[in-house]
């Protein structure tokens, strides 16, 4: 699956705390260090960064950060390091929904007319009728990234007004358009789909996507580190920045504003960033489907997040970030990798500066993070590389 924003344009091309803080020194010594894994493979792909973690029956055993901060400089990165996470945001958007259809706030089956009619009226009655659960398999019929809907991510409405304002604005802007395939029956991987569910969470629950986040995700599972937007503070170089690489190959360290990162308002699509550690912390809640705390979803629900909903169809040489074949479940990608036994839950995030992936062996409680601050191509080979050996290492 495309599981990232598309390359958008120069700063999206599809698509924080000022302290770190330190995890105890017992902690780091009981997980097993995998510098000496990743720095061949960060060399071999040219990477400023590396880093990664595994994650079993809820407990991070191994785990390891290489290279710099920035591409030619010698600023080390460390564990903690804030890294950008891109479309793997989309799986903690689906789980904010999860959370309102477990409160009768909302249901699988809302539609968007339902959620959203009163406060954008005239949508085309297809559009309209579109489904949550739709829009959160890619199977709505709303199509991928185009100029057109980039043109409504990138617009000075963005100085004007709110981000729920902004994201209504969005589907006033579309609203005339009807799927381009029913819904349902097709996958598509669209950013606006997410941007739409975004909305209709902001209805439903009466606040912003950003409070939810933030409340209902990353503070009860303790994810100090996570934030939202560019992962390194303004005027500081105390993150591993974003990379834009142009068509001759040039190099450009993306630090701070609006360049980089994707607009505020494609928040729900992805926009989170966080420690590899805590990026693991999420993997392994992931990982467990229910049998560990906090207990932010019904169990049940947690499964049918993780549960196949659309076929991505095959795809002779797909994106990066994109497998040639396999199922959308909702904001997570089921795949058949041929080095591993089962069918795995796994996505992948990039923001066109970034790249991140998660696996998730919900069979065996295991989960594998990957992540870097570059993209695209040499990005996703290196990700690639080392959740299957890590997979082969530690899912047995």
């Amino acid at each position: 699956m495309t599981h990232h924003p598309s390359r958008l344009c120069p700063v999206l091309r599809f698509l924080a705390f000022s302290i770190v803080l330190a995890l105890p020194t017992i902690v780091l010594a009981q997980m097993q260090s995998l510098d000496s894994q990743l720095t061949p493979i960060r060399d071999k792909y040219g990477l400023p960064a590396l880093a990664a973690a595994v994650v079993k029956d809820g407990k991070i055993i191994a785990a390891g950060a290489v290279g710099v901060r920035v591409y030619g400089t010698d600023l080390g990165v460390t564990i903690n390091d804030r890294f950008h996470l891109g479309s793997d945001t989309k799986a903690m958007t689906a789980t904010l929904a999860g959370m309102l259809v477990d409160e009768g706030k909302l249901r699988w089956d809302s539609t968007i007319g339902e959620v959203l009619g009163a406060d954008v009226p005239g949508i085309n009655p297809k559009l309209a009728a579109v489904t949550l659960e739709q829009l959160l398999s890619h199977s709505s019929g709303i199509p991928s990234d185009t100029p057109e809907t980039l043109r409504l991510y990138f617009n000075t409405d963005a100085f004007e007004y709110n981000l729920h304002a902004l994201r209504l604005r969005v589907l006033n802007a579309w609203k005339e358009h009807a799927p381009e395939t029913p819904p349902g029956s097709a996958f598509h991987y669209a950013n606006l789909g997410y941007v739409i569910v975004g909305a209709m969470i902001e209805k439903a629950s009466g606040r912003p996507w950003e409070e939810l986040i933030t409340q209902r995700i990353f503070e009860p599972l303790g994810l100090r580190t996570a934030g939202l937007g560019p992962q390194a503070t303004m005027g500081k170089i105390d993150a591993p920045v974003g990379h834009q690489v142009d068509e001759e190959g040039r190099i450009t360290p993306m630090p701070w504003g609006a360049a980089a990162d994707a607009p505020p308002v494609v928040g729900p699509a992805g926009i989170a960033h966080m420690s590899v550690l805590d990026f693991a912390t999420w993997a392994g809640w992931n990982a467990g489907e229910g049998k560990r705390g906090p207990a932010l979803v019904k169990p049940e629900t947690l499964m049918h997040l993780h549960h196949p909903v659309v076929k991505t169809g095959k795809r002779p040489n797909p994106p990066p970030g994109t497998p040639q074949e396999g199922e959308y479940a909702l904001g997570w990608g089921i795949v058949k990798f041929d080095w591993a036994p089962r069918q795995l839950v796994v996505h992948n995030g990039s923001n066109g500066m970034s790249f991140a992936t998660i696996l998730l062996d919900t069979d065996t409680d295991l989960g594998i993070v990957a992540v870097t601050n570059f993209p695209e191509q040499k990005a996703e080979g290196a990700a690639n590389e080392v959740i299957e050996a890590l997979y082969r290492e530690y899912g047995k």
